[in-house]
């Protein structure tokens, strides 16, 4: 085993026997051979596209799998076995067509047909993965550009199930993944990382259009953190269709249905507020699942990332569906474009209602049409003065200790600041009372790390408010947390959208080499965490 993508990797370098996610080594050389798959899978494809065949099936099936090898999100062998096999036939289909117009070079993942899986280490650690002998740089873009794909993948393929896509996007996720079997120049291969945040942008904006299309811009509002006297169902994870099939499926069935982690925002959309039986937020990050869901006492569902290795105490009542997996959980799938979740619904009805773990109740709903909506009371704001800066705190969550820096720091700021933030990295500040700026909360929640994209428009907004050339002349700090891939993806569309000084922890990725992130500091002025004290400081100054 070799897997680095993920910020608790060990000691910063590599888990080499068990993912520190608890995912097994069995499981990280699976997803390596997949990834090593579609990598061949999509020189095929790029042949196609050439050829004026759009494949898009082939790329569209790519996003699924690749979705299924972010962290925390399947650590079900069988389902990576199953993965494989279709991506060998998708491949197989096009090779004799194809091969002879793509270079195979000195790897297999075009040509590698091992029967049973059972040696997979050994033909991914020949190839050019973590454990090959390519050249460290040239393996940290590589590295870096897969992540980049992943989560650029997991963003299309959620505005995909809600019928939104993108022919450009299509293209460039193939052109990409194929890139990484070529011999490029060092410059090539950072031209395709950083086309990777070009193309970032265009897929969160059009999630974003998905979302909104659907469900209604979202709206400022509260969600409470209270449970009531019924039995429930615990909703987790990003996927918000599955939370509106729930709540429609369960309507009038004596029972409530609550929000978990990442799901938190769907208490601020339109369409969700016509569903009295949408109860309540439960528990924070995916961090804490461990103990929320032992408490929760019923069924719960997990529609993407994060699912940490399941408990006994809960065992026999989570779900997974969409791209998750977990040996031994019951999955939902997807049957004709519809899932049918009665199983779990009447589960909960043979539950005791949630444990109350606490009260209160949390503002959210400012994504960027709402942030707009109160432009001229922020421009004012600023102008007048009291509101000096925004820091951009968006980003995950984590186990780590060191992860506290982001809580001392949203402590440590000044009053004249605001948080902007996304993702489940706003669990570690987003209970504290850090009051209002003339009405203006001085946290505002744009949602999901799938909202990232309302930061930027915010951003951009202001920059074009205030008639400024760089998007760097606002007054605004990014201070970012990442975890996973996606956060990768955001980082680089944050590149692409020209965003220099982005500070960047608990630790800069193991996956990149020095020579690198040297070309990162030089470009972007992208540097690591200090002290909570330090870093107030600086970015106040």
């Amino acid at each position: 085993m070799y897997c680095y993508q993920c910020e608790e990797t060990i000691d910063n370098n590599a888990c080499v026997e068990v993912g520190f996610c608890g995912k097994k080594s069995t499981t990280a050389d699976l997803q390596d051979l997949l990834v090593h798959t579609l990598k061949g899978l999509a020189s095929l494809v790029e042949a196609a596209h050439a050829d004026g065949d759009l494949r898009k099936d082939d790329v569209t099936f790519s996003m699924r799998a690749l979705f299924a090898t972010l962290s925390n999100v399947n650590f079900d062998d069988a389902r990576f076995v199953e993965l494989i096999t279709e991506a060998k036939a998708r491949r197989n289909a096009l090779k004799d067509k194809y091969l002879g117009s793509v270079n195979p070079s000195d790897h297999d993942a075009i040509t590698w047909e091992e029967s049973n899986p059972d040696n997979y280490a050994n033909i991914v650690r020949e190839a050019h993965g973590p454990m090959g002998t390519t050249h460290e740089d040239v393996r940290s873009l590589r590295e870096l550009l897969i992540y980049g794909i992943k989560g650029l993948g997991a963003y299309a393929y959620h505005a995909k199930s809600l019928g939104h896509e993108s022919e450009n996007i299509y293209r460039y996720l193939t052109t990409a993944m194929a890139s990484t079997i070529k011999d490029l120049s060092v410059d090539d291969m950072i031209g395709m990382v950083l086309k990777c945040g070009e193309v970032a942008v265009e897929a969160m904006a059009l999630l974003d259009k998905a979302n909104t299309g659907h469900f209604g811009t979202p709206e400022l509002g509260k969600a409470s953190l209270g449970v009531g006297d019924r039995p429930g169902i615990l909703v987790s994870g990003h996927h918000l269709l599955d939370l509106e099939r729930i709540l429609k499926q369960s309507e009038g069935q004596g029972i409530d249905i609550y929000t978990h982690g990442e799901m938190l925002p769907a208490h601020f959309y339109p369409a969700f507020h016509k569903y009295p039986h949408l109860k309540a937020n439960y528990g924070g990050s995916w961090k804490d699942q461990k103990k929320e869901f032992t408490s929760f006492n019923g069924p719960i569902v997990m529609t993407t990332n994060c699912i940490t290795p399941v408990a006994k105490a809960y065992k026999d009542r989570i779900y997974t569906t969409y791209v998750v997996g977990f040996p031994g959980v019951k999955h939902i799938p997807l049957v004709d474009d519809d899932k049918d979740f009665s199983q779990v619904i009447e589960q909960a009805k043979t539950c005791a209602p949630p444990t109350e773990i606490e009260t209160g109740e949390l503002v959210g709903g400012f994504a960027h049409g709402q942030v707009l909506a109160l432009a001229g009371k922020v421009i004012e704001a600023i102008k007048a003065g009291a509101v000096k800066k925004f820091i951009v705190m968006a980003g995950c969550d984590g186990r780590k200790d060191e992860r506290e820096y982001f809580t001392d720091v949203a402590k440590a700021l000044p009053e004249d600041t605001i948080i902007l933030t996304a993702g489940c990295a706003k669990y570690r500040y987003n209970k504290l009372d850090l009051g209002d700026i003339g009405g203006i909360p001085r946290v505002l929640d744009a949602g999901q790390c799938n909202d990232c994209y309302s930061l930027a428009a915010v951003a951009l907004a202001l920059k074009d408010a205030f008639e400024l050339d760089d998007i760097n002349d606002l007054p605004i700090e990014f201070d970012i947390a990442w975890y996973e891939q996606k956060a990768v993806t955001v980082l680089l569309a944050l590149l692409h959208l020209g965003v220099k000084g982005i500070r960047l922890g608990p630790a800069l990725p193991a996956f990149l080499s020095p020579t690198v992130v040297n070309v990162l500091v030089e470009n972007f002025d992208i540097k690591g965490i200090g002290t909570a004290e330090d870093d107030v400081r600086a970015m106040t100054a």
